[in-house]
């Protein structure tokens, strides 16, 4: 397995990935399947070259099998902060350490951006196997949002973490 920063040329494959999760795990994301469906791969290129961001793919023979995505907030009071979004894994993957190996890169970067003090996420709170993930990392919850998410008529609390560097 590589895991690597995604570059603009990237975007397609991004979009079937990130499209896939949203069908598949849809509670696990903020934004919807249709919302995404017909948004072209440029968008996601241009998000590739932002400053404030870093977005992670592992690839495991030449195809991409998980994503993460770490955003930096720029407000003057809020710089200290950076989140972890769109983290992904499919099927095949895993299990297999993909998961530890993208929130590994994620953190590894977030250390590394001068004034970063803290991580932030949101996990679905009966997500199990991503709060022991990033709890091994070293995330605590700090709270919980109820009914964060509804879909179809059902609603999805989403514990919120944070992981602080210093």
């Amino acid at each position: 397995m590589e895991i690597r920063l995604l570059r603009p040329d990237d975007a397609e494959i991004y979009k079937e990935i990130r499209l896939e999760g949203l069908k598949k795990n849809p509670e696990a994301f903020g934004s919807s399947y249709e919302e995404e469906a017909g948004r072209p791969p440029e968008v996601y290129g241009e998000r590739f070259k932002a400053d404030n961001s870093f977005h992670f793919g592992a690839f495991e023979n030449g195809k991409l099998i998980g994503v993460v995505s770490l955003v930096r907030e720029t407000g003057l009071k809020v710089n200290h902060r950076s989140n972890i979004y769109a983290m992904y894994v499919t099927e095949s993957g895993r299990q297999n350490g993909v998961g530890k190996g993208l929130v590994g890169k994620a953190v590894e970067k977030a250390r590394s951006w001068d004034g970063v003090e803290q991580i932030h996420l949101a996990v679905v709170s009966e997500n199990i196997p991503a709060k022991k993930l990033y709890a091994s990392f070293g995330f605590e919850v700090y709270g919980k949002e109820r009914h964060a998410l509804k879909i179809d008529g059902k609603y999805y609390d989403e514990d919120l973490m944070a992981l602080f560097l210093s």
